[in-house]
C-alpha cells in the first residue's frame, strides 16, 4: 500500500466530494478509473483497490499494478490524497485490512464504489459452462460486492451515513445468449443491491446500482471489456464496435465518463433521497 500515515482528513478542496473519502474496487483501469478521477475532480481522497494482476481461469489479462499506480498519479494530479492496495475482491480479510486502512487515513468511509468484476470465461451455452467457471463468476461479481458491503456497510451503519453504488450491467436487467454465468451474477448484484439498501436504509445509508450498457474502451482508461465480451461472442476484431452500435437506440457507445457521473451523482448529497434503485446508462437499450 502506499501513501501511508494519518492525514489531516478526506476531501480538501472543495466540490461535491469534498470532505469524504472513497473506496473504488477494480480501480487500476476503466471504469473503476473513470470513477476515481470524477471523485478525485470532486473533492474526494480515495483508497483505490485492485487484484492487479491476473487470475487463474480469466481468459485476459487484468488490471495491473503498473495500471493501479497510473490511476493514484492522476487522481493525485487534482489533489486527492490517494492510497492503493492490492487485493482480490474473493478474499474477505483483504478487504477488511483495506477498510481498515483507509479509517485509519482518512478517519472514515464515505462512499463504495463496488466495480470490480471480470466478463469471462463467457461465450458458451449454459450446459458447457464448467461448475469453476461458474464459481468463478459469481464469487468475483457477486460475491466481491458482497464482501466489500461487509466490510465497510457496519462502519457507515455505525456513523449513520454513506453511500453504496454497485457497478453491474444491463445484464442484470435482461438476458444475453451465452452469458448465463455473467448474467446471472449481475441480475444477483440488482437484487442485493435493493435487498442491502432496505436493511441500511434506518441508518441513513443509501444502496444503489447502474447498469452501464455497452461501454466505449477508452484509450486514456486502458478499458478492454467490451473487446472481450466480443472475443467471447467471437465477433471478428475490428468490428465489435460497428457491431454493438447497431444495438444501440441512440446510435453510440456509452462513455466511462457517462457511466462515472451517475456513480458520482448516487455518491452525492444530490441523491439523498435515492435508495435501491437501478440507474441504466445505456443510450435506451433496456427500453425496447
Amino acid at each position: 500500500m502506499s501513501g501511508g500515515g494519518r492525514g489531516p482528513g478526506p476531501g480538501s478542496g472543495t466540490g461535491r466530494l469534498a470532505g469524504r473519502a472513497a473506496l473504488v474496487t477494480g480501480a487500476a483501469r476503466g471504469l473503476g478509473r473513470a470513477c476515481a478521477l470524477a471523485f478525485a475532480r470532486e473533492g474526494a481522497d480515495l483508497l483505490l483497490l485492485d487484484v492487479a494482476g491476473d487470475l487463474p481461469g480469466v481468459p485476459y489479462p487484468l488490471g495491473s499494478a503498473s495500471q493501479l499506480a497510473h490511476t493514484a498519479e492522476v487522481c493525485r494530479e487534482s489533489g486527492a490524497a490517494v492510497l492503493t492496495r492490492r487485493a482480490d475482491v474473493r478474499d474477505l480479510a483483504a478487504l477488511e485490512s483495506a477498510a481498515e486502512a483507509a479509517e485509519e487515513r482518512f478517519g472514515r468511509i464515505d462512499v463504495l464504489v463496488n466495480n470490480a468484476g471480470i466478463a469471462a470465461p463467457s461465450g458458451r451455452p449454459a450446459h458447457e459452462i464448467t461448475e469453476a467457471e461458474w464459481q468463478l463468476m459469481i464469487d468475483v461479481d457477486l460475491g466481491g460486492a458482497w464482501r466489500a458491503i461487509r466490510a465497510v456497510g457496519g462502519r457507515m451503519a455505525a456513523r449513520g451515513s454513506g453511500s453504496i453504488v454497485n457497478v453491474a450491467s444491463t445484464a442484470g436487467l435482461v438476458g444475453y445468449r451465452h452469458f448465463a454465468a455473467y448474467v446471472a451474477a449481475k441480475h444477483g448484484l440488482v437484487g442485493l443491491t435493493k435487498a442491502v439498501a432496505l436493511d441500511y436504509a434506518p441508518r441513513r445509508v443509501r444502496v444503489n446500482a447502474v447498469c452501464p450498457g455497452s461501454v466505449r474502451d477508452d484509450e486514456a482508461m486502458e478499458g478492454r471489456m467490451l473487446a472481450e465480451i466480443a472475443r467471447s461472442l467471437e465477433v471478428p476484431d475490428g468490428e465489435h464496435r460497428a457491431a454493438f452500435v447497431r444495438d444501440q437506440p441512440m446510435n453510440a457507445l456509452v462513455e466511462p465518463d457517462e457511466v462515472a457521473n451517475a456513480v458520482l451523482w448516487l455518491a452525492s448529497d444530490e441523491s439523498r433521497q435515492v435508495t435501491g434503485s437501478v440507474v441504466t446508462v445505456d443510450g435506451g437499450f433496456t427500453a425496447r
